[in-house]
């Protein structure tokens, strides 16, 4: 079971819209799943660090991904990376990750999983994604995988990737 939130680092979180559980079980949720990634995957951050997460609804994640990708859909998941690393550490502003309820919601309901266990494994890939990690080449998809699948693992998650395509376009 993964420890608390690095030292230094900030989560701020905001509920802009859908039927997201409260502020305390999403704190707590993402705290988990923020804390197994950067113990799995060897993450590093500057002092006073942070990184913000948006819980909106379908339409709210629609005008972002289309204004953002000009892709007018909704998503699961958003991330906008803050700046650029120096050398292995990030920070203090690591970005924003953005999910979509509705989309999370009716993907967990169709992967037949806990709506809990979807959306760790969604705060997570945000994140990695904040860390320049990416799934556009085959190669660059693996090793993400392999993260996820690591961190996850070490949350009593299984595998997300079996049988499932659906964190393929997030971003």
């Amino acid at each position: 079971m993964p420890g608390p939130l690095p030292d230094g680092l900030v989560t701020d979180l905001a509920i802009e819209a859908g039927e997201w559980p409260g502020e305390a079980v999403l704190f707590q949720m993402a705290g988990r799943a923020i804390s197994a990634a950067f113990a799995e995957a060897g993450l590093q951050v500057s002092e006073n660090s942070e990184v913000s997460l948006l819980f909106t609804d379908d339409a709210g994640i629609r005008k972002l991904n289309a204004k953002w990708r000009d892709k007018d859909k909704a998503t699961n998941v958003l991330s906008f990376p803050a700046g650029e690393p120096d050398g292995d550490i990030y920070g203090p502003l690591l970005g924003d990750i953005v999910f979509g309820y509705e989309t999370v919601f009716r993907e967990a309901e169709e992967l037949g999983i806990e709506f809990g266990d979807h959306l760790s494994h969604l705060i997570v890939h945000g994140l990695l994604h904040l860390f320049d990690y990416d799934h556009q080449d085959n190669e660059e998809a693996e090793l993400m995988e392999s993260l996820e699948k690591a961190i996850l693992a070490s949350l009593g998650i299984d595998d997300p990737y079996v049988d499932s395509p659906l964190v393929a376009d997030s971003g």
